[in-house]
Parts: structure tokens; sequence; C-alpha cells
């Protein structure tokens, strides 16, 4: 019998992908391991492998359609397995025998009537019958009792059938005439993957001197906003915001790039960044670690993984540097880069956006000097990047000399990190970038 191959969970509290396209169609060969599909998902794009070698029987699925983990996706036939295409097969005709007349009515939209269980104070609501079917077991209707329109009712009474056994594709998982036809069509035959139904876009066509037109929210976007709540909702934000003269790693950048360049190594600022902040973290555990109120504790990591805020077509994606606090600045100005060209791509691998413990977001690198950042929840905190200033400074000797400043926005969950943890911890940060020679000398 062909292999059901649905969805599968790829981890990291991944529920649905928008179906990107097939590489696969019915009447393949395919081996395991062979792309089947690329979906994008809240995080990222990727292809799903094939898990067995075989033909691909049928495909369940259109471009652009969002599909579920758990839901059928193929149906892969091994050696010497009967092909089983569901489509083949004619539609059986529905073989509803006409009934006692009851007092029932129902139309597409919407359900009245009474029968057996039904009291005279029961009421169903609207129902999106002959809309969008979403499956969802009958026994998740109304804690336990079979929900179930009084036309399907009297359906599966007719057919013989144990209401009980039936998915219900209603509202809350109530029981249509549709699913009991259905049901009684498959009856005795093998299961076949349920039908895709394309999501509802939300488009509207946009006309000469219409001054609104909407977009459906990308998957990205959604994460995007769901975290960025959540983010805020529960960890109390405080911002802490410093200043930190950085003329000697100016000049240190500016003395070495065209090196790294023969190198094909692109030297920013950011290398320095981002290994001032991992030392820093490896002495100030309270900005490396995360809250678990529930337990009531606090697991502080003995690691330190850097996230990357990437500015992408499609939205933030937050790439992380693992081990950041023992890469070279070599190293970490080749991996940023990496890294923030595959994720504008979208090439990302799952390994590479987990497991942050810290993140840095560059928005100096388009304008703007301090802001406010929003800490990447679970994480407590997160530094923010401007632009480096070239301004009047005074020096040691307190003249006043041309220099250049580097703005800092430090975001912190006030739950966990004090005002104290975050101003030392900001502090040896401006140490190190204030001497990036003795920091590299560590």
């Amino acid at each position: 019998m062909a292999l059901e191959f649905k969805f599968p969970d790829i981890g990291e509290g991944i529920h649905e992908g928008k179906l990107l396209e097939w590489y696969v169609k019915p009447g393949d060969q395919v081996k395991e391991g062979d792309p089947l599909m690329k979906v994008e998902t809240d995080k990222v794009v990727t292809d799903i492998p094939i898990p067995k070698t075989g033909v691909i029987a049928a495909t369940y699925g259109a471009v652009n359609q969002i599909i579920h983990v758990g839901q059928i996706i193929a149906l892969i036939a091994g050696a010497g397995e009967p092909l089983t295409d569901p489509t083949a097969a004619a539609p059986p005709q529905a073989a509803v025998a006409k009934g006692k007349d009851e007092p029932v009515e129902e139309t597409g939209f919407g359900v009245v009537g009474q029968i057996e269980v039904a009291t005279t104070d029961d009421y169903l609501p609207a129902t999106g019958e002959g809309m969008e079917e979403t499956a969802l077991p009958a026994t998740h209707a109304n804690g336990g009792r079979i929900a179930a329109t009084p036309v399907a009712r009297r359906i599966a009474r007719e057919l013989g059938l144990d209401i009980t056994q039936i998915r219900g594709t209603g509202p809350g998982g109530r029981i249509m005439k549709e699913d009991i036809q259905r049901a009684h069509e498959l009856r005795g035959k093998p299961p076949v993957a349920p039908a895709y139904t394309a999501p509802k876009i939300l488009s509207t066509p946009v006309k000469p001197g219409e001054r609104t037109s909407v977009e459906e929210l990308s998957q990205l976007r959604k994460t995007v906003a769901a975290r960025m709540a959540q983010s805020k909702y529960t960890a109390p934000h405080a911002t802490a915001f410093e200043e930190v003269e950085v003329s000697r790693l100016v000049a240190l950048r500016n003395e070495k790039k065209d090196q790294f360049a023969a190198q094909g190594v692109k030297l920013s600022y950011m290398p320095f960044i981002v290994k001032a902040v991992a030392m820093a973290l490896a002495q100030h555990k309270k900005l490396n670690c995360r809250l678990d109120l529930e337990n009531n504790r606090v697991l502080y990591h003995h690691y330190v993984n850097i996230g990357l805020a990437v500015d992408t077509p499609d939205g933030l994606i937050v790439p992380v540097i693992r081990d950041a606090d023992r890469r070279s600045i070599v190293n970490l100005a080749q991996t940023i880069q990496d890294l923030a060209d595959r994720a504008r791509a979208r090439k990302l691998a799952l390994d590479e956006i987990r497991e942050g413990t810290f993140t840095i977001t560059n928005y100096g690198a388009i304008t703007g000097t301090h802001g406010v950042p929003v800490i990447n929840f679970p994480e407590v905190a997160i530094l923010g990047v401007g632009r480096i200033l070239k301004t009047p400074v005074v020096n040691a000797q307190d003249e006043v000399v041309v220099g250049h400043v580097q703005p800092l926005s430090l975001s912190f969950d006030h739950r966990i990190v004090d005002g104290g943890d975050a101003a030392r911890f900001i502090k040896d940060i401006m140490a190190s970038l204030a001497d990036p020679v003795g920091m590299l000398m560590q």
C-alpha cells in the first residue's frame, strides 16, 4: 500500500507552511532523500525530502496553498506496491435514500431545525458549509458530544454509518452532510488524502484613483508580528543609552580592510561589535540567560550564540552565530557576510536561526543613532547599534578634536536584569570598542 506522506513536524514550533514549488509529479520515480517540495515556513524556506524510494502516486496541494503539519502531501508507492490514485476513480453517486419527512431545513450558510438530541432551545449558528473545509475530529465539539447538523444525522442513520467515527469539517468540528456522504463513498476503500482547499487570499483589485490596497501577510511577517507582540506583552522592557568614542576602532578597520578584501572578506565594524558583546556576555551571565517563571528558575547559558537581525525584503530574520566568543575577527566577518547573504536569499537552514542567546540589531547601517530595540524573546536583552558619527570630542588632554562616536542602545528584560547589571555590561562593551587592539589581545 502506498505510503501516505504527511507534512512533517520540522520543529521550532512550526505548524504550517506555504507550498512554493513541487519538484515531482505523479508517476515520477523518486529516491529517498530527494527533494519533494519547497515550502516557506514562518522562519525559513526549505525543501521537504522524500522519505522512501518509489513512485509518486499522487501529490496534494497547489502552489501558494497553506499546508499544516500532519496533512497528507503525497502518496508514494514502493516496489511492487499498487499505485493509488484517488483522482482516477469516478466519484460514486451519493446513495442518499429519501427518508421520512422531518422538520429540517439546511442551507449553504445556516442551519436551523431539530432532530433526535436537539432540544427546542438548541441553536446552530451560521456555518461555513459549502465554504472552505477544515477537518476537525467530531469529538472536539461541545465537550465530547457529537455535533452534527440534523440532515447529517439523518443521512448517517439511513446509511448505517457510525457518526462518532466521522470527522467533521464544519465550525468547531461539526459534522455536515458532505462529511457523511464522503464517509459513505470511502467506506471499504483505502484511505484517501483530503483535498486541499485554496486559502482565502485577501486581495483587493487596485483601480485607478483608489487610495488603499490590500495585501496578504507573508508567513514571515505573521511571525514577526506575533513575536514582537509576545515580547512586549511578556517582558517589561527597559532601555539604556550610551555613546562610546571609537576612533581607534575606525583607524584599525581602515588599516585592515584592504588586507581583508584581498582575502575576499568584507570587513565592517560588526565583527568587532559581535566580539565585544560576546566577550561581555561571557562575564555577565544575567544578560545571557532565559527566565523560566513556570518552574521558578533561571537558565544560564554556558555558551554565547549571538543573533543578528537582518533586514530582508520579506521582513526581519535573525541568523545565529554560534560560540561567537570563540571566533576570530576574520571568522566573524566571513560568517556575518555569509549568514546575511543567505538570510536575504531565504536559504538559511533551521539550525542557523535557533538557539540564540542574545541579539544585536544594527539599524545604524541604514540611518539612526539611538533606538529602543524589542527583545528577541525569550532572550533577555538586545543591543541596538547606531550610525557612527564623526563629531567633536574632548580627548585626554582636554582638547576638542574630531572623533568618532558609536551610539548604543541596550534593551533588557527588567524582570531578571537590573539597571546596574545593564550598566556594567554595556560598560565592558564600550571598553572593548574603545580599545579594539586591547580586546583582541585578551
